[in-house]
């Protein structure tokens, strides 16, 4: 059964910064691309980051760019999100995805498998 755990998140104040990791077991998720998505309450699950397969090739929404970096670790059947200069409007539960597919894709429609997500609040 595949299962996604995320962990690292908690509450920071603006301008700090938490380190997201989502661990994946079931199955070996080195050829498939993996994602970041996040809702906040009252608001659609929106994209935040993805990464191919490979590592090479990243996206990132316009309101995290140059402020959190994805990346993963395929021999740990892991992938991360480093967050700083965090913000309140970040604020919000925080999915990982991964498609079955090694392409990276913004789409939440285009992933398959999904975390329980870990809740991280930016007080101001």
């Amino acid at each position: 059964q595949v299962q996604l755990v995320e962990s690292g998140g908690g509450l920071v104040q603006a301008g700090g910064s938490l380190r997201l990791s989502c661990a994946a077991s079931g199955r070996t998720f080195s050829n498939y691309a993996m994602g970041w998505f996040r809702q906040a309450p009252g608001k659609e699950r929106e994209f935040v980051a993805a990464i191919s397969w490979t590592g090479t090739s990243t996206a990132y929404a316009d309101s995290v760019k140059g402020r959190f970096t994805i990346s993963r670790d395929n021999a740990k059947n892991t992938v991360y999100l480093q967050m700083n200069s965090l913000k309140p409007e970040d604020t919000a539960s925080y999915y990982c995805a991964v498609r079955n597919n090694g392409g990276l894709r913004i789409s939440d429609n285009q992933y398959k498998y999904w975390g329980q997500g870990t809740q991280v609040t930016v007080s101001s």
